[in-house]
């Protein structure tokens, strides 16, 4: 695992109206402030990414749907510099992963479907503090085409 992404399991109140699924609490222990809430849908085989944020901690959840989040350590003073973690969440294994400044992450749907990607991060989005890369860019070593 990346040093500072926490991965923590959520929990689903399902009854025959629907369900509840909970994702994030002020008084969750590792919950720090709030700044704002976003959503990315992501159609079926598409990848978003490669992004970073220099000062944004976020918190992603995938309510509806299913995907795989890649995760690149390029922080050289970390235990885990040049590390790859893949994390597969949604609807099939609902949890919450907290990814920490300066981690690069992109993101697909799984199983030919739309997924949805909530993200509540401490401050609101500033152009400024995020950096890009196309996911054909060699400066991270991993390769969506498997996933094609």
């Amino acid at each position: 695992m990346i040093d500072g992404i926490q991965i923590h399991p959520l929990k689903v109140f399902p009854d025959e109206r629907g369900k509840v699924m909970h994702m994030l609490r002020s008084d969750a222990p590792f919950f720090e402030e709030f700044g704002e809430v976003y959503f990315s849908l992501v159609n079926a085989n598409i990848v978003k990414g490669w992004k970073q944020h220099k000062k944004m901690t976020q918190h992603f959840a995938v309510p509806i749907g299913n995907m795989k989040i890649v995760f690149y350590d390029d922080r050289k003073e970390s235990p885990t510099y040049k590390k790859i973690q893949e994390v597969s969440i949604g609807e099939d294994n609902y949890q919450l992963i907290k990814v920490p400044p300066m981690i690069w992450y992109a993101f697909g749907a799984l199983n030919n479907k739309k997924a949805l990607l909530t993200n509540c991060a401490d401050m609101p989005h500033d152009p400024e503090e995020s950096a890009t890369l196309e996911l054909s860019d060699k400066t991270i070593p991993y390769s969506w085409e498997k996933d094609k």
